[in-house]
């Protein structure tokens, strides 16, 4: 029997585990598939080795508090890797623990395939030179990726983007909106704070003041924020419950469904930003982290105009961004504001939105990535 460890390490990461894993079961029943997500991948038919959420923080004093959870899910996966020697060990973006993960595997005589690229493109461009030495292949999901790879002499392969195949809501806005329990009158403005406990602290408290901001200006709106399955729903209802005075309804999961009930959205940096715009819903996108770690993170990045996923693959500023201390309430509810005061505005966003979706190739990325998984076991032998 063959095995496959797949290697996630956040809410996107799940995603696009779960799905690979379920074209893998789909092409091949017969390959075991181990390693570290959340419920999808769990639901997809992983077994867990640990749970994503023990590793998934970011900045280094988010790393250092949470060092000793760290520690002990990287020898458990590193004893697996050893004693059960996987056949192919596929790494899912998350690149500080996945590239020290991959050099335990390549060691080991274990081929190390990485599927969806770190952002290279933005940040430590050396990290391509580290991924070309690691790797049997590296799978990429937008297509500027495939020259910075195979530059460096890497197998590089563009499969499309994942997202293209599973961004979609059956319901109409509507219905979406009865589903979930909200007012189909009502404006509906939904926040996404990220998926890490780390971005619901610096985030979450200052979208709920941009909501009371804008439930001062608007009297026909209603905000909906739903829960990543990676994070505690005890834990980010009791930053919703220190606002009172904005009502805010939770939904477990249901992203999409949410998304289609919504007519803008305050949306974290980070995948959900590809999501909101598959979606065609016009946002503001938000980003902030320690003093600490933006300051470090200023020392390492240069020249990147955009922060936001959608706004990169889009190849220009589509959608506002608000970076560390231009990331308050007034500021969010000042973009969210003039949305909805003008339609002009509002449409070509939304039009621009409907274009990202062209960019991002033909739908099936899964399948193909699976193919290559299949392709990479077969040139080692399996």
């Amino acid at each position: 029997m063959k095995k496959v460890m797949i290697m996630s390490g956040e809410a996107s990461g799940d995603l696009h585990g779960a799905n690979l894993a379920r074209e893998i079961r789909n092409q091949d029943p017969s390959i075991a598939l181990y390693g570290v997500g959340s419920v999808r991948m769990k639901e997809a038919g992983v077994h867990l080795l640990a749970d994503a959420s023990e590793i998934s923080v970011v900045g280094i004093t988010a790393v250092l508090t949470h060092f000793p959870v760290i520690c002990r899910v990287y020898k458990t996966l590193k004893r697996f890797l050893r004693d059960e020697r996987p056949d192919l060990l596929v790494l899912i973006d998350f690149p500080d623990f996945n590239i020290m993960l991959g050099k335990v595997a390549k060691k080991l005589g274990i081929p190390v395939l990485y599927y969806i690229s770190p952002q290279v493109w933005a940040w430590r461009k050396g990290r391509i030179r580290t991924i070309a030495r690691l790797v049997k292949a590296m799978i990429v999901v937008f297509p500027f990726e495939v020259p910075l790879y195979e530059k460096a002499g890497v197998d590089v392969r563009f499969v499309g983007h994942p997202l293209s195949d599973v961004v979609q809501s059956n319901l109409t806005k509507d219905q979406a909106k009865k589903d979930l329990g909200l007012d189909s009158h009502r404006r509906t403005i939904a926040l996404l704070p990220g998926s890490r406990t780390s971005e619901i602290v610096h985030l979450l408290p200052d979208m709920l003041k941009a909501s009371r901001i804008l439930a001062s200006r608007f009297n026909d709106l209603q905000f909906v924020l739903p829960l990543a399955p990676t994070l505690d729903l005890g834990f980010v209802r009791a930053f919703v419950e220190q606002a009172p005075d904005v009502a805010v309804r939770m939904v477990e999961g249901r992203v999409y469904d949410v998304l289609k009930a919504s007519d803008a959205s305050i949306v974290a940096s980070g995948t959900a930003t590809l999501e909101t715009g598959l979606m065609a819903v016009p946002m503001v996108i938000a980003y902030r982290i320690s003093a600490l770690n933006y300051f470090l993170l200023t020392k390492i990045v240069r020249g990147v105009e955009n922060v936001g996923l959608v706004n990169i693959v889009a190849g220009r500023r589509i959608v506002p961004e608000l970076v560390q201390n231009d990331s308050t309430p007034e500021n969010m509810a000042d973009a969210i504001t003039s949305l909805l005061s003008d339609t002009v505005y509002y449409n070509r966003m939304q039009s621009d939105l409907a274009k990202v979706r062209t960019r991002l190739g033909d739908s099936g990325a899964s399948a193909r990535a699976a193919s290559v998984v299949r392709e990479v076991l077969a040139q080692a032998g399996y």
